[in-house]
């Protein structure tokens, strides 16, 4: 992907674009692609990097949503199961199979979990990853070499998917541009172009690299701004009343001691009726979340202390040894975009997470709720409506069964590199051509200097917090390892860039700044 050719193009005064999207996050991807692979003409702008909030922050679960069904919300869990296998279907190099396992303490909750996830197998017909079964107390234990083993009763095993967010993220961004489209991290829309008859025309659009701003005229203006869709909306009618909630969820990333096995753990019910999901991930294990109410959306939210205390003690009920805050490998939060209640008090718990389209008198169309994997059908809904307003021609959806850019089937999952698909090869001759860049940006990591490099030539990173979060995701898995690894990430990109040695300096301030609130400092341990 080709920044400086793709800015020329939004650049250009005398075209005038069927769509153009605001955020890059999965629902702004999931348009992009949708609108470019029905023969629109697609410019999409993401004020930060592609997948900087959200939709990197994930649980990294594709999922029909357990909780939803006990919630009685069968539509819904219906709908994300038949998404479920068409993410896998579509980008088997990034989606697998899950199995998860739930450890029961009372012989009625394993009756009542069996029977409620046998149900949800029948949902699923024909996108399926595997059927739900009861084990014994004594399978459980082999299961989750480290489950709590005092009054286990027994367990039910079923399946999911997991992926990676961040990485989803790019080739979704891949697949629009080699389908003509034009994507733009760095970009900000800063406002709205409208008619004579006060109808949506498009954007004002700011690159924030150069601090350049111009005018870019379209038919259709989406917005899928996420926690920021309201800002946005007020562009279009500045009397717009404030419409999204943001809800944080926390997750911690712990050492694979903590759980020692392939199966995930699921716990259905904790202290304030939430689920919690310990997930093996890139050989670490990702253990959250939390649902709270904040005030103000945030691009680097702040994980509070209450919330790493509620996971952690939650944890402790199903982990032995019970992880602690020295344990803390790396802490993530997000911030999902929720309808906001009607009423004053009402809990994030309550609030509907299902998508919503919303069109305003002039023609803004607002996309927002919904999950990762939803994603594809959110971006349907969202284009086809644009058909049905009347303001592009209406043409049949393909995302269904296209494969995204990167497909592979059956990757090397032993192989952290499995997750560029078909575009590991490439990367590997890099290093078979220049075997200096084979080099490793960590001791304990396999992340090499050819990825930073490919992050750079081909998937459009501009930072070194674009590499190192959502690139490698080294910051997800050790924030400590990532803050060391800052200094030659920068060194890299500068010499890929043509960046000068105060660039180099300012991203890695910028970086230390990101980074430090991704590990927990806790009390000093005691000298030995």
């Amino acid at each position: 992907m080709q920044r400086e050719k793709m800015l020329k193009q939004v650049q250009d005064s005398s075209r005038t674009w069927d769509v153009v999207i605001v955020g890059g996050g999965a629902t702004g991807l999931g348009c992009a692609v949708d609108a470019a692979l029905r023969g629109y003409s697609v410019a999409l702008f993401e004020r930060e990097d592609f997948a900087k909030c959200t939709s990197s922050r994930s649980t990294k679960l594709v999922h029909g949503g357990v909780r939803y069904l006990q919630k009685g919300d069968v539509m819904l869990v219906l709908e994300a199961l038949r998404e479920r296998g068409r993410m896998k279907a579509n980008a088997p190099h990034l989606v697998k199979d899950q199995a998860f396992v739930i450890s029961n303490y009372s012989y009625w909750d394993n009756f009542l979990y069996f029977c409620g996830l046998a149900f949800y197998d029948i949902l699923s017909f024909g996108f399926g990853y595997g059927r739900s079964r009861f084990i014994s107390a004594k399978k459980v234990r082999k299961y989750l070499p480290t489950s709590v083993e005092k009054g286990l009763k027994g367990g039910v095993v079923y399946h999911d998917g997991q992926f990676d967010d961040a990485r989803m993220a790019v080739n979704l961004a891949q697949t629009c541009v080699e389908n003509g489209g034009a994507v733009l991290n760095r970009t900000e829309v800063v406002g709205m172009l409208h008619d004579p008859q006060g109808k949506v025309a498009g954007v004002k659009v700011r690159d924030t690299e150069t601090g350049a701003t111009f005018d870019v005229k379209a038919r259709s203006v989406i917005n899928a701004a996420g926690c920021f869709v309201d800002d946005i909306m007020q562009m279009d009618q500045p009397e717009h009343a404030k419409m999204v909630k943001p809800s944080q969820g926390v997750h911690l990333v712990l050492d694979m001691k903590f759980l020692r096995s392939d199966y995930a753990i699921m716990v259905p019910k904790t202290s304030d009726g939430r689920v919690l999901f310990a997930v093996p991930w890139h050989d670490k294990v990702v253990v959250g979340t939390t649902d709270i109410p904040r005030e103000k959306a945030e691009s680097e939210p702040i994980p509070l202390e209450q919330e790493i205390d509620f996971i952690l003690s939650t944890a402790g009920l199903y982990m032995n040894p019970a992880p602690t805050k020295a344990d803390i490998l790396s802490v993530f939060a997000g911030q999902r975009p929720l309808a906001a209640p009607k009423k004053e008090g009402k809990s994030t718990k309550e609030i509907s997470r299902s998508h919503k389209v919303i069109v305003s008198d002039n023609h803004l169309v607002t996309i927002t709720g919904g999950k990762w994997t939803s994603y594809r059908l959110m971006a349907e809904d969202t284009v086809d409506k644009l058909a049905a307003l009347g303001i592009l021609p209406k043409r049949k959806c393909r995302t269904k069964s296209f494969r995204i850019h990167g497909y592979r089937p059956k990757p090397d999952l032993t192989d952290h590199m499995y997750v560029y698909g078909s575009d590991e090869p490439a990367i590997l001759r890099l290093i078979e051509e220049n075997p200096a860049l084979g080099e490793k940006l960590s001791d304990k990591f396999g992340y090499t200097v050819a990825e930073v490099i490919w992050a750079v030539r081909h998937e459009m990173a501009r930072t070194v917090d674009d590499v190192l979060a959502r690139r490698v995701r080294l910051l997800y898995v050790d924030a400590r390892e990532a803050r060391k690894a800052a200094p030659r990430v920068a060194e890299i990109m500068a010499a890929e860039l043509g960046r000068d040695r105060k660039w180099i300096d300012e991203q890695i301030a910028a970086f230390e700044k990101i980074a430090v609130n991704y590990y927990y400092e806790g009390p000093a341990l005691p000298a030995e």
